[in-house]
């Protein structure tokens, strides 16, 4: 009997749990003041600005700091700032004022093939990988791509469906009081993020496609891209993507000619 009672407590506990945790997540909802879609996020534009500025230093220095060239930095910020000119002038068009705040810098790390964007507009690409491109177009597929994680508020969403998902399993472990349920919870929490981080990078992709053309670089560049990638991590373009925070590079490359042709007509 008291096994059952302690059973039904237990349920009633995660129910509540798992309750708290959808309300939450739920109540960050906003609409994105760019793009006008609605997502669940924690933080306004501002608070990504600023989390962003102050996030900066860190991660340049995680990565042996900027590269040490202001000519090199100047043409990668001088790459990055037409792209942004180019969606500003969309977003004016439209009466709509960008809140983030770009800025591009190369990192003085040459082994590691890699760019990424924090939240509210710094972007960054190592040496690795912009020793591997062979022309400016190549280079703006790269900063378009990560624009478009700035703009559509990625980082943000995935804090706030990471807190999400961490709420629903520790409800499955309350429920359960297993701690074998609670790697499973935990499990299942992580595959659910890497699906939603997919779908960033063919979001950012699309973004990244667009705003090529718009600036009077080839969009066929953002596939030379992802053969580079693709040789980089092995040279394995259908890899298997269950287990991945992105798309394979093949199927990357069959939505961008997608995109491609669509913007062309």
């Amino acid at each position: 009997m008291r096994r059952s009672s302690g059973l039904k407590m237990r349920i009633i506990l995660g129910l509540v749990m798992a309750g708290i945790a959808l309300i939450s997540y739920y109540g960050k909802t906003q609409v994105n003041p760019v793009t006008g879609e609605k997502q669940q996020v924690g933080m306004s534009p501002e608070q990504e600005v600023a989390m962003g500025l102050q996030s900066a230093p860190q991660m340049a220095q995680e990565y042996g700091g900027l590269y040490p060239d202001n000519k090199l930095q100047n043409q990668i910020k001088g790459v990055g700032n037409k792209l942004v000119r180019n969606f500003n002038s969309d977003l004016a068009a439209q009466g709509v004022s960008n809140p983030y705040q770009f800025d591009f810098h190369v990192l003085r790390d040459g082994q590691t093939v890699n760019a990424f964007a924090l939240p509210g507009g710094q972007i960054f690409i190592t040496a690795g990988l912009l020793s591997r491109l062979q022309n400016e177009d190549q280079l703006a597929g790269v900063l378009g791509h990560e624009i478009g994680h700035v703009v559509h508020r990625h980082s943000a969403q995935q804090m706030a469906k990471g807190e999400f998902f961490q709420g629903l399993a520790g409800a499955a472990t309350a429920a359960s009081g297993s701690y074998g349920t609670s790697q499973v919870a935990n499990y299942v929490a992580q595959i659910k993020m890497m699906k939603f981080g997919r779908d960033d990078e063919l979001e950012s992709d699309e973004f990244g496609v667009l705003y090529l053309m718009k600036s009077g670089y080839e969009p066929e560049a953002m596939i030379e891209v992802m053969e580079i990638l693709a040789e980089a991590s092995g040279g394995d373009m259908n890899r298997d993507e269950f287990m991945s925070s992105h798309p394979s590079p093949a199927n990357r490359i069959s939505k961008i000619r997608e995109h491609i042709s669509n913007y062309r007509n």
